[in-house]
């Protein structure tokens, strides 16, 4: 899904938040013991970003994780500068993921946002290795979160609705 941007965030209980990376967007399959890691518009990052999709090795096969590969700069923070320069032997890049859409064949996206993201923690992260990490909510208080992101100059945040798809 793209982000769509907006002048103000969406508030109240039935919406949780996250960080915005600055970096290329990017689904993970595996099927048949292969993994492919793909961007939005379907390019190959695979011959990229090696050791992400070696990481990404012990997910179980018939499953589509989405998340965002990052690099960062000298002072931790994501840089799309930083990513577009990359140089596979010269800085870490990361995979931040943050949605599971498959698991073993059986298609998630019915259940709320909350619900994937609890299998993601509880049944895939285990099974994964560095440089990939998950993405959690923020928790806090939205007015303190635009605060401190603006303060440590970050891209931005996410909102995402706690409420599931229809099922009619």
């Amino acid at each position: 899904m793209l982000l769509l941007r907006k002048s103000a965030l969406p508030q109240g209980n039935n919406w949780r938040y996250e960080l915005k990376l600055d970096g290329y967007r990017a689904i993970a399959f595996k099927s048949r013991g292969a993994v492919s890691l793909r961007s939005r518009n379907d390019k190959n990052f695979n011959s990229n970003y090696p050791g992400v999709v070696n990481a990404l090795g012990g997910t179980p096969d018939e499953t589509v994780i989405d998340g965002e590969i990052v690099a960062l700069d000298e002072a931790g923070r994501p840089s799309f500068n930083a990513l577009q320069n990359y140089d596979s032997g010269r800085q870490p890049v990361l995979y931040y993921v943050f949605d599971l859409l498959m698991l073993s064949g059986r298609e998630l996206m019915r259940n709320p946002l909350e619900r994937r993201r609890q299998i993601l923690e509880e049944e895939i992260l285990p099974t994964l290795a560095e440089p990939v990490q998950y993405i959690p909510f923020l928790n806090a208080r939205l007015s303190d979160v635009i605060q401190s992101v603006k303060f440590q100059g970050l891209e931005g945040i996410v909102a995402s609705s706690r409420i599931g798809p229809s099922t009619n």
